[in-house]
């Protein structure tokens, strides 16, 4: 396994009445955060807040190029970005113990926190497909160029994980500072790694490795 430093390029927050940054997607322009009771749109550039949705909001969020899905509680709401509103929701596998989402495949990515696990998940019907296993606590999930990567919290201390989508071996991690948690994770599908800060309240972007 390769394991390196984080290069973490920018961070923004905390935000106005924002007490804790859940999970986070990325729209191909904005990043949406889940803060709680609303999403939350910003432009991860500029740093600057724009929309929000007000909506449960408590763990991972994902974007599969025209609906937004989100975890609250032991759901997965399926949300139309335009107008907020709830089209559908499927149960999420973990029953409330569940942590960070992404979209890949034609599927969702489910982090399960404690039960330290991945699952693959029907999005139509939350049938679990395939489940990952890991050696460390979950909590955001991402998928770029073929690459399944999630992120850790230990002992107060976080790493960005890329793992065998098959087997969960990990190939590559990059170690946070120490205090710098990792919630939620979503890749730009270029060289950034968005993150989300918990109860820090913000979002970090780190430099995705370059590949040779």
């Amino acid at each position: 396994m390769k394991r390196s430093t984080a290069n973490i390029i920018s961070e923004h927050g905390p935000f106005p009445g924002v007490a804790n940054v859940h999970g986070l997607t990325y729209d191909g322009k904005q990043v949406w955060f889940a803060a709680g009771d609303k999403l939350i749109a910003l432009d991860p550039e500029s740093g600057k807040t724009g929309r929000t949705i007000d909506i449960p909001a408590h763990a991972g969020t994902a974007f599969d190029g025209e609906h937004l899905f989100q975890i609250a509680e032991d759901r997965i709401h399926k949300i139309d970005p335009a107008t907020g509103r709830i089209l559908a929701w499927i149960p999420a596998p973990g029953g409330g113990g569940d942590s960070g989402l992404a979209w890949a495949e034609g599927s969702l990515w489910v982090g399960q926190y404690q039960g330290r696990k991945i699952h693959q998940v029907d999005p139509d019907t939350g049938a679990v497909l395939r489940t990952i296993e890991s050696n460390r606590f979950v909590t955001g999930v991402t998928w770029v160029d073929g690459e399944l990567w999630h992120a850790t919290l230990e002992n107060d201390m976080s790493e960005l994980r890329h793992v065998d989508a098959n087997t969960g071996e990990v190939i590559e991690s990059l170690e946070m500072p120490a205090g710098a948690r990792v919630s939620g994770l979503e890749s730009d599908g270029g060289d950034r790694f968005f993150c989300g800060g918990g109860n820090k309240g913000t979002v970090r972007t780190v430099r995705r490795p370059r590949r040779i």
